[in-house]
């Protein structure tokens, strides 16, 4: 026997076609249906079907068990479907989406795997004409069933009316009968039967059982529904009983309506008077509607809302200059520039009596003490403290709200915050500002901008709300890591104050005045009863931490305290004797040093220029190495290096090839070696312009053979004619420097100004030589006197 597909294409029996198995899917002749592959079998049996020109036919096939992940033959039925695949698609997690067209009802003789695909040999099943009075009692169930189907139809919510018309619109008693058992909702093996059916005569009968039952089940299934009706009416009448008798008890003098309550409540809030009058009309929509209706939720929620956020009650402020820098000091070490600026804040608060709350940013790398700060400024003005972490928020509605046509509505994180303080006053802490998202949902960013700008926030609007709100009260701080990544509308309405990374001195004191006696107290350790050695915390400093702020250096100490407190717990919990920490203790507390203490070497060395970086994580220094080799003057750049990092190393190579005489270099070097620039830390990613001067030294090292000077650090952005641009981070790059213990730096000509910013220990350790031009970076850097360009003398440096 051959199957005929409907092109008039024929399949003949015993050819092997690949396999599908399918999991609790029943596919039927003459039927289109989509199908996503997935398993690794059927994705090798489709790539099989689709080798080769024409139309591709595929075998398709009920597994036995569901969860059989690589059914074996044993697991599959032996009658299935032939299909041809109409179309196919690649999805992006990995799996195929298809669209089949049944053929014909097959029977496999047998399975078999070729290649590693699963192939079925179809078996030849001669179909004999059926006799005259087969073909009469074949019409006379089509029609039985056809009627029953209709009705089925009918009954069924999910299956549109439309489904009846076409089924009996198909062109062959054969087609009616597997397009209604397409649509029938049965079970698997149920489904099954009906494919396997001898014959049309059967395959009608099973539809006539099947239909029947089905049909029974949707009649009762009206049934039930009619009664839960009725119930549901039953109960509203209890309802309306139930509020006649409340309002007899009214009458009566018995009301125990709790919205009198919130009435009074209103009255003693001391709204204001837009407000009071919106809450006012709120309660009497509510008097008036059933407690069980959807707005009544709604519009309650609402009244509670407007009750529990604080319109008048405030804390007064503590407007002791002394006292505050006091508090300031015991909780912060350094910092400057953030207390002077909160002190300025309290002194003219405390001669005006009003301020409107000035918004400060603070930026600064993790582990400086930003959020801390926060808690820190609320105790020294005497205020409540909220926090509120903006890290991830990508919607517009988590600063706005939501509006109260949304189920589970609510107001958004601000309201929340307020509510949560309880004053009008509170400092509130918006955390982690540049780690806001953005998407289809709209840009919180911007909606920021009302609640800090001091113009608009006297009537902070939000969507669930939908009332003026008064922020202008409010100390709003925010902080951020990295600055550029706060959008520029919401940074012009702040005061930005930077905190760069902490000098070693700096965390020295942080670590003895706070973090020592802190981590102690936490686990279980008196301060006075554990004495560390002068060099202990230097050791730990210098040999297991590389960070800017102090929070790495917190967990190391912390660990120190732990293994303290184990010891004192195994000698029974007495302190007999004083603990000691000692720096030749710490391999045994801390395990092996991840750094070495002097990571940047100070050597001379040709190729190899000393850069400085700024990141969100603060400052640091990097070793820019380059290699000249034979070959055609190809540039290759490694290290992770973004797209601004290699356009300026392009740019220091064309300097260099223009300046090739004043260098004593083959102007046609570029013909006969290949520059490899590279920059060490190849899984970090590194951008910027800043780093021009120093890819420009390291070409010129490596092509005339003349050493960098290993203890001079530079950064500056180089353009085509050797000009020295300025560049940020100045700060951050300089503590970094001086943390390397490098002492000359060369820097833009227009950066000098800040200098005189940076902090004392800074600049007394630190020389730092201002440039112009390129030919002026050379003179310095270059170790020797072989340079013949035509900038000044780098005497100055031998000083």
């Amino acid at each position: 026997m051959s199957i005929l597909t409907p092109d008039g294409d024929l399949v003949p029996a015993g050819k092997r076609l690949p396999v599908i198995p399918l999991r609790d899917v029943v596919f039927f002749p003459y039927v289109a249906m989509p199908l996503l592959v997935g398993r690794r079998g059927s994705v090798a049996a489709l790539e099989a079907a689709l080798e080769g020109p024409g139309d591709h036919y595929l075998f398709v096939v009920t597994q036995r068990a569901a969860d059989a992940e690589e059914p074996a033959a044993s697991d599959l039925h032996r009658v299935g479907v032939v299909v041809r695949v109409l179309e196919h698609a690649r999805l992006p997690n990995g799996t195929t989406k298809l669209l089949l067209e049944g053929v014909a009802r097959a029977r496999v003789a047998r399975y078999g795997t070729t290649g590693g695909v699963l192939r079925a040999s179809l078996a030849d099943e001669p179909a004999p004409a059926p006799a005259p009075a087969a073909v009469a009692e074949i019409g006379a169930l089509a029609r039985r069933v056809l009627a029953q189907f209709e009705e089925y139809v009918s009954l069924h919510r999910r299956i549109p009316g439309e489904v009846a018309a076409i089924v009996q619109s198909a062109p062959t008693p054969a087609r009616q009968a597997y397009a209604m058992a397409a649509h029938l909702a049965l079970p698997q093996e149920p489904r099954q039967q009906l494919l396997e059916a001898g014959s049309l005569a059967q395959l009608f009968r099973a539809l006539d059982a099947a239909i029947a039952g089905e049909i029974e089940l949707l009649r009762l299934e009206q049934k039930i529904e009619q009664d839960v009706r009725g119930s549901v009416f039953q109960n509203q009448r209890e309802f309306y009983l139930q509020e006649q008798l409340k309002a007899i008890h009214r009458e009566l003098g018995q009301d125990d309506d709790d919205l009198a309550d919130l009435e009074s409540e209103v009255e003693d809030k001391g709204l204001p008077e837009a407000v009071e009058a919106r809450v006012k009309r709120e309660l009497r929509r509510l008097r008036r509607m059933s407690p069980i209706a959807p707005e009544a939720t709604v519009s309650r929620n609402f009244v509670d809302w407007v009750l529990a956020l604080p319109w008048t009650a405030r804390t007064d402020d503590v407007l002791d200059v002394a006292h505050a820098r006091r508090v300031l000091d015991e909780d912060h070490y350094g910092l400057e520039p953030v207390k002077d600026r909160i002190l300025d804040y309290i002194g003219v608060l405390s001669l005006v009596g009003r301020l409107d709350g000035p918004i400060l940013c603070l930026v600064g790398p993790p582990g400086v003490g930003k959020t801390s700060l926060g808690r820190s400024v609320a105790r020294a003005l005497g205020r409540r403290f909220v926090r509120m972490s903006l890290g991830g928020v990508r919607d517009e509605a988590e600063i706005r709200g939501h509006r109260r046509t949304y189920i589970g509505s609510m107001p958004g994180r601000v309201i929340q915050a307020m509510r949560r303080a309880e004053v009008v006053n509170p400092v509130i802490l918006l955390d982690e500002v540049d780690k806001l998202g953005q998407d289809y949902r709209g840009d919180p960013a911007a909606a920021l901008l009302e609640v800090l700008d001091p113009e608009q926030n006297r009537a902070f609007n939000d969507h669930y709300l939908e009332l003026d709100y008064d922020l202008s009260q409010v100390l709003f701080i925010t902080t951020a890591n990295y600055l550029p990544q706060v959008p520029e509308p919401l940074r012009d309405r702040m005061e930005v104050i930077k905190l760069p990374g902490y000098l070693d001195q700096e965390k020295l004191a942080i670590a003895r005045q706070f973090l020592v006696p802190k981590q102690l107290r936490a686990n279980g350790l008196a301060p006075e009863t554990v004495t560390w050695e002068p060099e202990a915390l230097p050791a730990i400093l210098r040999e297991h931490t590389r960070e800017a702020g102090v929070r790495e250096l917190e967990r190391k100490i912390a660990r120190v305290a732990r293994k303290l407190a184990r010891r004192r717990a195994e000698r029974g919990g007495e302190a007999s004797k004083p603990e000691v920490v000692r720096a030749a203790d710490l391999k045994e507390l801390l395990g092996p040093a991840p750094f070495d203490a002097d990571v940047v070497t100070l050597e001379d060395k040709v190729g190899v220029a000393m850069g400085l970086a700024y990141s969100a994580m603060g400052g640091d220094v990097l070793e820019i190495e380059v290699s000249a080799v034979p070959g055609r003057g190809r540039l290759q750049l490694t290290g992770t290096l973004g797209d601004v990092m290699k356009e300026s190393a392009s740019a220091a190579l064309s300097y260099t090839r223009a300046r090739s005489a004043a260098l004593g270099v083959d102007r046609e070097f570029t013909r006969t070696r290949d520059l490899h620039v590279h920059i060490p830390d190849g899984a970090t990613p590194k951008d910027g312009p800043s780093a021009g001067i120093a890819i420009a030294a390291a070409i010129a090292s490596a092509l005339t053979g003349i050493p960098v000077r290993g203890d001079i650090a530079m950064t500056g952005e180089v353009t085509l004619r050797g000009r020295v641009l300025p560049i940020g981070g100045l700060r951050e790059k300089a503590v970094a420097a001086h943390r390397n213990r490098i002492v000359r730096v060369i820097i833009p000509d227009q950066n000098m100004r800040e200098v005189e910013e940076l902090p004392a220990e800074v600049r007394e350790a630190v020389r730092f030589f201002p440039v112009k031009t390129m030919d002026e970076v050379l003179r310095l850097a270059l170790a020797g006197d072989r340079y013949a360009g035509d900038a000044p003398s780098a005497a100055a440096l031998a000083q």
